[in-house]
């Protein structure tokens, strides 16, 4: 791995949060090849400039344990079936980043033995210090937590110098933009402000976790994936949340 140069690169160890809505393909398949690629090359060319990246993906192009779409499922249930999903997309993002020629592991929350090991922070941090990327699925490994808890918590176990947010919406605002035209963007936000205001920037268990750790979180759109290189080379994208 080269090392990071400190005019190119603002951070060395980041935890990559993606959306899972936000890699689903316009015609309806819940991932687009294409994207994917797009994905991988940004963050084989952060990784060239000496970046380590553990990545957690969600799940909401296939499965939201809390958000059934009408379905009648016990909740534990339903989580642990949006966590299985999680596990698809990152199989998914895994192949293509080993394509993109950047060696890649899956560690699962819970154990899946057939079909990826089971994680391990230790063994985790040290693959990212060997250059590989880390993708952890099934969030916490609990039912009632999302995977932006799962973000959090991976971000401060891996000693993470920011987490990444990359989601369909470019930032944090103080009303859904996709309802009101009038809705203003925030480009610093506190911990503190976003539980006060309800701004659901993050979950509640998730903002205490960046809070009480002290950890930043730049919450930006995938849409275009150069914004992952445009962060973590130091511009201005999206929201920044800290204490």
């Amino acid at each position: 791995m080269k090392d990071a140069d400190s005019k190119n690169v603002a951070y060395k160890r980041v935890l990559l949060k993606l959306s899972g809505e936000a890699l689903t393909a316009v015609d309806g398949k819940i991932l687009n090849g294409a994207f994917l690629e797009r994905i991988s090359a940004e963050i084989k060319k952060c990784a060239d400039m000496g970046v380590q990246f553990a990545i957690v993906i969600g799940a909401g192009n296939i499965w939201r344990g809390s958000r059934q779409g009408g379905l009648n499922i016990d909740r534990v249930r339903g989580d642990h079936m949006g966590m299985l999903a999680t596990v698809i997309n990152s199989l998914a993002m895994q192949d293509y980043l080993i394509k993109a020629g950047l060696k890649t592991r899956v560690m699962s929350a819970f154990e899946i033995s057939q079909v990826c090991e089971p994680y391990s922070q230790y063994k985790a941090m040290d693959a990212l210090a060997s250059g590989e990327a880390v993708i952890i699925p099934c969030g916490v490994g609990y039912p009632f937590f999302s995977t932006d808890t799962g973000m959090m918590l991976r971000a401060a176990e891996l000693s993470c110098e920011i987490a990444l947010s990359a989601r369909n919406v470019d930032g944090v605002y103080d009303k859904d933009p996709n309802k009101h035209t009038d809705a203003q963007k925030y480009d610093v936000l506190t911990y503190d402000e976003a539980l006060k205001q309800n701004l659901k920037a993050l979950d509640a268990a998730a903002v205490a976790v960046g809070r009480e750790n002290n950890i930043k979180t730049i919450v930006f759109a995938l849409e275009n994936p150069e914004n992952i290189t445009k962060v973590i080379t130091g511009d201005r994208v999206g929201t920044l949340l800290t204490n």
